[in-house]
């Protein structure tokens, strides 16, 4: 990993004490001259070091790195506590860090299949397993 050496830069600007929300909110910057990209793990650890808070309580999101690389722009939040987060962070956010689970379900399509088959059946057939009959 010889990328992790090279030397990365934070920049912050529009930077928002939310206090209702229990965080502060701001752009980052990142310039990577030497790099193709930076980890969202390595932005949340020198961000947590940076503004003194655990890294679990930071969410990074939504980076996209400029045209010829070299600088990438995204958002940061840095939650007062880890319950704060878990309380305010979207599920699926909370998913990519590890501090929940995600949940498990069939596929979209079927879904939409098993709902469109029991709409050929009648009464209380819909609650059970859906059996196809033959039309002799």
């Amino acid at each position: 990993m010889a990328d992790r050496e090279q030397p990365v830069t934070l920049r912050t600007r529009k930077f928002i004490r939310n206090p209702l929300l229990g965080r502060k909110q701001m752009v980052v910057d990142v310039l990577h001259p030497s790099r193709p990209n930076v980890s969202k793990d390595e932005l949340r650890s020198k961000l947590a070091e940076l503004y003194k808070a655990s890294k679990d309580a930071v969410s990074v999101f939504g980076f996209r790195t400029q045209y010829g690389g070299g600088k990438s722009t995204g958002f940061a939040l840095i939650y007062d506590s880890n319950e704060v987060m878990k309380k305010f962070e979207p599920r699926y956010r909370l998913v990519r860090y590890g501090q929940a689970t995600k949940i498990e379900k069939a596929s979209r399509q079927q879904r939409k299949q098993r709902k469109n088959r029991s709409k050929t059946v009648r009464g209380t057939a819909k609650a059970k397993g859906v059996e196809k009959k033959k039309k002799k």
